[in-house]
């Protein structure tokens, strides 16, 4: 049987009644490989096809067994002790193809792919099925959360939260495609797509229910940022403005997108001197 024929008839035996108490160890062998092939970029919770990103339900569900198969246990990592289902990352493959990760706070979970010449600055997490392309600098105080799909040479400003998208299995995870730049404080969620090549200002949220006003298509888009644009957030009047209780009205946020402008890119310029 094929990986994913393994897969997803443990996850029927899941469905069925079996338990942690219950998972043998070969069915533990089985979750230690789709691991393996998760951390060497093998298989990845979503990719594009025809221009569209398709969610592989099968890679999420193996994420979820790992989860409702393993017992917690107690552990330790550099002289911290916690309780999880599974140990931290290995990150000896790493360093083989220029990928560095800074130290005192760099934690990278299992079932988490890092590209080549990637950069990890502490503090920083990567979570279990996220999937971090070349060249991408992941910077400090960012989190990338589970199944998170990020592309090739994508710039997250520092305290940037890529969100988590595990269950319900269909459901697409958070894409940022290649070339992105997320200004610091940003915050991308709930399965939202990021288009290739835009820059996305300082502490923008992004998420599929807050309208992006794409002033270059003139529409307004909900879930997705289009490729080539420049967003940042702006404040636009709510249906509830004229109650008493604001006075001078009352806002809601929104994204406003426009031309990807030459002079945007200085900003993602001055990461390349990280590099050389």
């Amino acid at each position: 049987m094929s990986l994913q024929a393994d897969v997803e008839d443990l996850w029927q035996r899941k469905q069925g009644g079996l338990t942690a108490v219950d998972a043998t160890d070969e069915h533990l062998a089985v979750l230690d490989e789709f691991l393996a092939a998760l951390e060497a970029g093998d298989v990845r919770a979503a990719e594009k096809s025809g221009g569209e990103w398709e969610v592989n339900e099968w890679v999420k569900q193996g994420i979820l067994l790992n989860f409702g198969l393993r017992e917690t246990v107690a552990r330790e990592h550099g002289g911290v002790d916690y309780h999880d289902v599974l140990p931290l990352r290995e990150t000896g493959d790493l360093g083989d193809r220029g990928t560095r990760n800074t130290p005192d706070g760099t934690t990278i979970r299992r079932g988490a792919y890092l590209g080549s010449d990637c950069i990890m600055m502490s503090p920083s997490f990567v979570n279990i099925g996220a999937y971090v392309g070349d060249g991408t600098l992941v910077d400090s105080c960012d989190t990338v959360g589970s199944c998170a799909q990020i592309g090739e040479n994508v710039k997250l400003g520092a305290n940037t939260l890529i969100g988590g998208v595990l269950e319900p299995v269909e459901n697409a995870p958070v894409i940022i495609e290649d070339n992105v730049s997320l200004g610091a404080g940003c915050r991308v969620t709930s399965g939202f797509v990021v288009g290739e090549n835009s820059v996305v200002g300082e502490n923008t949220l992004l998420t599929p229910r807050i309208p992006v006003y794409d002033l270059v298509e003139e529409e307004v888009l909900y879930g997705e940022l289009p490729a080539n644009r420049r967003a940042f957030t702006r404040f636009v009047e709510s249906s509830i403005s004229d109650h008493d209780l604001f006075d001078g009205g009352a806002y809601k946020p929104a994204v406003v997108a426009t031309d990807l402008e030459t002079e945007t890119l200085e900003a993602t310029e001055r990461e390349d001197a990280l590099r050389e």
